[in-house]
């Protein structure tokens, strides 16, 4: 029997199809490709319009996977980045998730509106924590259908810092399940970023029906090499030009060894 003829050996050939290995290798084969992981973010409260606009002027000189802004600043970037190809996102039930279902899918709704097409929500936490799923997954379901009736994209945000392992496995199938885009770690404004273990532990549960992104924390070239080595298909990071300029850096000390090594056998 095919696996397309069994819809249960459809399912589990499905979960089991994301090769970790080789997105990473592919992710870290040129900075052009590295670049296209990496969501490029400024969601500090004291951002200025100045600002917005240096981080659209990185965006397009990288080719960063897109933009994530506050809502306020939307607007701002879709015009600095329009007809560009590099997306605009944003937050919505930003950073505690505690706002009505209502509330979140009016936020979304402006978001589109205004130009954004990758919108980071965060799950009702404290439902998940009263083991309400039926509320969660409606929350969850609802950005999702907004989202994608809008041909844009629906990152869920689990704050698994403040979550227990059963938590975070429920969290992320009820998740999945909703049809999100994305499972994402943090917000990167609460007691903790992404780890590792989390970041494992979301693919493990995705497999290849969604992506996850690793943010909250990611600064480093290291950091990113492990996020997407553990699972990660997306980093969300405010230093993504420093970590561009650390991989290139890298690539020319390794190619100027090379040279030396050749040379140095010619003689």
């Amino acid at each position: 029997m095919s696996a397309s003829s069994s819809p249960e050996l459809a399912d589990e050939f499905e979960i089991s199809s994301f090769d970790v290995a080789g997105f990473a290798a592919n992710a870290l084969r040129d900075w052009q490709s590295l670049a296209a992981t990496l969501d490029h973010t400024l969601l500090k409260p004291e951002t200025t319009a100045a600002d917005v606009l240096r981080l659209c002027e990185e965006a397009l000189h990288y080719r960063f996977a897109c933009v994530s802004v506050n809502p306020c600043w939307i607007a701002l970037a879709h015009s600095a980045l329009s007809g560009s190809g590099v997306a605009v996102g944003s937050v919505v039930g930003f950073p505690l998730g505690a706002s009505l279902t209502h509330n979140k899918r009016e936020e979304g709704e402006t978001a589109l509106r205004l130009g954004a097409r990758e919108l980071d929500m965060v799950i009702h936490i404290g439902a998940l924590k009263s083991g309400d799923n039926g509320t969660v997954q409606s929350d969850v379901r609802t950005m999702v259908e907004l989202a994608h009736d809008a041909g844009a994209q629906l990152k869920a945000i689990l704050e698994t810092c403040l979550l227990t392992l059963e938590e975070k496995l429920r969290a992320s199938e009820i998740c999945v399940a909703a049809g999100v885009d994305f499972l994402k770690t943090s917000t990167g404004f609460s007691a903790g970023g992404a780890t590792l273990e989390d970041v494992s532990l979301l693919r493990g549960v995705a497999g290849g029906r969604c992506g996850v992104k690793a943010a909250g924390g990611i600064r480093t070239l290291d950091a990113v090499r492990d996020m997407l080595e553990a699972g990660a298909s997306r980093i969300g990071t405010s230093s993504g030009v420093a970590i561009l300029e650390s991989y290139m850096e890298q690539q020319r000390a390794v190619q100027e060894y090379l040279s030396e090594q050749g040379a140095a056998s010619s003689q």
